[in-house]
């Protein structure tokens, strides 16, 4: 007898149900942890884009998605999610849902939540909801916080009718 022979071992098999080989499984997998969640309703999800250390964009920039800048950037940018990494730069102004920095920004800041990591540097006003900034992180302007619209009508003052 040869090594590794299945003679006079009988496997069993159902014939009468046929598989095939190349088939997706019935159901959907199951998520990754690595996955990145779902932005919010009614927004699909996107890849982020990568602008690379060694480019530089003259002009201004606009996506739903996340961005990952890690060149240069002279011109304003609308993002979702803007991440700047150590050697980013951003010339202009900045609008997105939520801001990352590590590198330099020269220009103003529009943000729901803004982070400035101990290598940021920002010359420029940030409006914002959230600010953190951590400990070495350098910012020149002005912090504003966002006024919601219906807290900044209780607060104004209502015109009594004349008799």
């Amino acid at each position: 007898m040869r090594c590794g022979s299945t003679a006079g071992r009988r496997t069993p098999t159902d014939s009468s149900r046929q598989v095939p080989m190349f088939s997706k499984p019935a159901r959907s997998p199951a998520p990754r942890p690595d996955a990145p969640e779902s932005p919010g309703l009614g927004r699909k999800a996107i890849a982020a884009s990568l602008i690379a250390e060694n480019v530089t964009i003259a002009g201004d920039l606009a996506s739903d998605g996340d961005v990952q800048l890690d060149g240069v950037l002279r011109g304003d940018l609308r993002v979702g999610r803007l991440t700047i990494g150590e050697s980013g730069q951003v010339e202009g102004a900045i609008e997105a849902e939520a801001v990352d920095i590590r590198g330099r920004v020269t220009g103003s800041i529009t943000a729901q939540s803004v982070r400035l990591h101990a290598s940021a540097q920002v010359l420029g006003d940030i409006t914002h909801t959230q600010l953190a900034v951590d400990a070495g992180a350098r910012f020149e302007g002005r912090s504003l916080r966002f006024e919601a619209p219906a807290a900044a009508l209780l607060e104004a003052p209502v015109a009594e009718p004349a008799e």
